[in-house]
């Protein structure tokens, strides 16, 4: 597995998407492997390298990572800030001028995770500073204070916006199981990364390989119970709004008041992926209480999952109920996500089965996902075994984070 994430996956990204002539890394390479330096920079791309360089470096320690990592940030904080309203642009052009200015909170969750990820690596006080104005952010425009729970999107200057979709492909709802999931994420880095800056007690997740404990950086005690009373209350939300009690699966959805919208889906790949993340947040925070609450549910959710897996050990990606569609693709991110996920359950829960499940889907990737010679991971294959060469092979959704991360967590864990 450190095979694959540093000569396959890391090495792509220094090697072919590093764009020399205006900063930064590409936006863009086509599924044949045409390269478009001209493409849109998008805000999420950029974030996710920022990540996952940033924590390569935390556990590898190998400068060339550092180097990328810094990379990112500078390109971020140069021309994906927002100087005039905060927060961070959803899209540049490839010269680095602002093109989608508007504020899609997944994607500042994003900005905050690569951030605090920088953070954890380097003990570099810009980036925390930044990360820190990234969570006032989202917590003064899109919690909502009525209902509870992070609206999708606004406009640059936080007014309210009539597209709140995150893309093309989901329903226009104000809440969805996806930006919540992936607020939680950044929030559980955050709080991890102001607890070892802290030198609080040590938090009962995984050992912290190479992070850096700072010196001369102080975080205020009132900082870290903000994070710590956002994340207890985001944890409340997938178990109480989000996780449906008769199936077990995350609805995906939600109005204002959390009633369910756009009928009754199942995303297999959230479901496995938000089991382990929603364990992580727990650990994190450290409360028996919660972590109580918590693990039977985990168990529950990775159970649900099950639904989608294949006999070769993949898993599909979503059905819907209503009309009885089913993507039948076996997309990378989901295969990533339901590694990580069985690999926890097997670690924290003595469950030989679950090890055999992940062990099953990392023999998938290995033999049908990995592009040997162009480097990187295809983005899916479908039934019958066809590369899907008409996705990204690296662009605005196809970036190395779910795949290098599942490298990451099982170094770390195991």
């Amino acid at each position: 597995m450190l095979e694959v994430l540093e000569d396959n996956i890391l090495s792509f990204w220094l090697d072919k998407m590093q764009d020399r002539d205006n900063g930064g890394f590409y936006g863009q390479m086509k599924g044949d492997g045409t390269l478009v330096p001209t493409a849109d920079k998008g805000g999420i791309l950029n974030a996710r390298i920022l990540w996952s360089f940033s924590a390569a470096y935390r556990v590898l320690g190998k400068s060339a990572y550092l180097t990328a990592a810094t990379r990112a940030k500078d390109y971020i904080l140069q021309h994906f800030w927002d100087e005039k309203h905060g927060g961070t642009f959803w899209s540049v052009d490839y010269l680095g001028h602002p093109q989608d200015t508007k504020k899609q909170f997944y994607a500042l969750g994003f900005m905050l995770y690569g951030l605090s990820e920088y953070v954890r690596a380097t003990g570099d006080r810009e980036a925390l500073d930044y990360a820190l104005a990234l969570f006032d952010c989202i917590e003064e425009h899109a919690l909502d204070h009525e209902h509870n729970g992070y609206i999708e999107a606004m406009t640059r200057d936080w007014q309210p916006i009539a597209d709140m979709r995150l893309s093309d492909l989901d329903a226009n709802y104000p809440k969805s199981q996806n930006t919540h999931l992936h607020i939680i994420e950044p929030y559980t880095n955050l709080l991890r990364c102001l607890k070892e800056l802290h030198r609080a007690e040590s938090c009962d997740y995984v050992p912290s390989i190479g992070a850096i404990l700072p010196t001369g950086i102080s975080v205020p005690q009132e900082t870290l119970d903000r994070v710590e009373t956002a994340v207890r209350n985001l944890i409340d939300i997938f178990t109480d709004r989000i996780l449906n009690p008769e199936t077990h699966h995350l609805d995906l959805f939600f109005d204002m008041d959390w009633t369910r919208g756009a009928g009754h889906l199942e995303s297999y790949g959230h479901d496995i992926e938000c089991s382990w993340l929603l364990h992580e947040a727990a650990l994190v925070l450290g409360d028996s209480k919660v972590l109580a609450k918590v693990e039977p549910i985990v168990q529950l959710v990775a159970k649900a999952s099950e639904k989608g897996l294949n006999p070769d050990g993949s898993m599909l990606h979503e059905a819907n109920l209503d009309t009885g569609h089913v993507d039948t693709d076996r997309h990378w991110w989901v295969q990533a996500e339901n590694v990580v996920g069985w690999a926890n359950i097997y670690q924290y829960f003595g469950d030989t089965d679950a090890a055999e499940k992940a062990l099953r889907c990392w023999n998938y990737i290995k033999t049908n996902l990995i592009d040997r010679e162009g480097g990187e991971w295809f983005w899916s294959r479908d039934p019958e075994g066809n590369i899907n060469r008409k996705d990204d092979k690296a662009g605005f959704w196809k970036c190395p984070y779910h795949n290098s991360r599942m490298c990451l967590e099982v170094i770390e864990r195991f």
